[in-house]
């Protein structure tokens, strides 16, 4: 990766209607799913995932709303929701859930049923299979810790991962899930909760002091709005893998057409995640 992810610290202007985050920053907790032991030292490349939409294909705080009465969520509540503030939306919508007596069990039973994107398994397998020394594999989303590693294990793909940031989210003695954002920022542009440009060059950083060398290249697959920041840091020799006419391809599309030279990295978009198994195959064995 060499001069490739550090070169950009780019923050657009926050989109219209968004406040500014005033007096924000960086707050690196280490807020994870989990905090594995060590990691080997001699991957040649870093593979970073989006969650929803990504690997499942649906958006999950969508989908647990499945588990409240008539599978709706009331009008009062809905209108709670403010741009940039969506964390704090979605903790209301579980302390809710909590009150019709949803239960742990109900939300874990409809997060392991969401359906992977069409060729993610294969995706996954691919990494399985590649020598030990291929792919460091991390996780970084904006829904929650509980909702992704439900998932993950149901799907036996939680080893895959070294690590995952996101949003932590615990049940209480109450039995209501409660949810936290995962850290401040200065990122104009992302909601106040995360933006995953910072936890990416940050993890970055870290490991490559701790491996006493960059990685050779920086992958990352998304759809988001939100997956295009971290994907603005990437360099001429990393590629973002933006899913397909989602916000993320249209938001690199835009760049590359309004600011050429602005995203540096190799774009490779997809349908299925088949398509990332196959520039992934090329890549290994140059």
């Amino acid at each position: 990766m060499g001069d490739s992810f550090f070169n950009c610290c780019y923050f657009p202007p926050h989109p219209p209607g968004e406040e500014e985050l005033p007096g924000s920053r960086v707050h690196n907790d280490s807020r994870m799913a989990s905090h594995p032991g060590h990691i080997s030292p001699n991957k040649r490349f870093l593979i970073v995932f989006d969650f929803d939409e990504t690997i499942v294909d649906e958006t999950s705080d969508d989908m647990v709303v499945q588990t409240a009465p008539s599978q709706h969520l009331p009008s009062w509540l809905k209108d709670t929701y403010q741009p940039g503030r969506y964390n704090d939306y979605m903790q209301r919508v579980l302390a809710y859930l909590a009150e019709q007596g949803v239960t742990e069990s109900d939300i874990r039973g409809v997060m392991e049923k969401l359906p992977a994107t069409p060729g993610m398994l294969t995706l996954f397998q691919f990494l399985r299979n590649r020598p030990s020394h291929d792919f460091e594999v991390i996780l970084v989303s904006d829904a929650n810790t509980f909702f992704i590693e439900s998932w993950l294990r149901r799907a036996g793909a939680r080893p895959l991962f070294h690590r995952i940031f996101s949003n932590p989210a615990t049940f209480n003695r109450d039995g209501r899930l409660v949810l936290k954002g995962f850290h401040t920022h200065e990122c104009q542009r992302c909601p106040e909760n995360m933006c995953k440009q910072a936890i990416i060059r940050e993890y970055v950083s870290r490991r490559t002091q701790e491996r006493g060398r960059p990685y050779q290249r920086v992958f990352y697959v998304g759809d988001g709005a939100n997956d295009f920041c971290p994907a603005l840091a990437l360099g001429p020799r990393d590629v973002a893998f933006p899913r397909r006419d989602f916000p993320m391809h249209r938001l690199i599309t835009e760049t590359h057409e309004s600011m050429p030279g602005e995203f540096k990295a190799v774009t490779v978009p997809w349908t299925t995640a088949e398509d990332v198994v196959q520039r992934l195959r090329k890549i290994v064995t140059e």
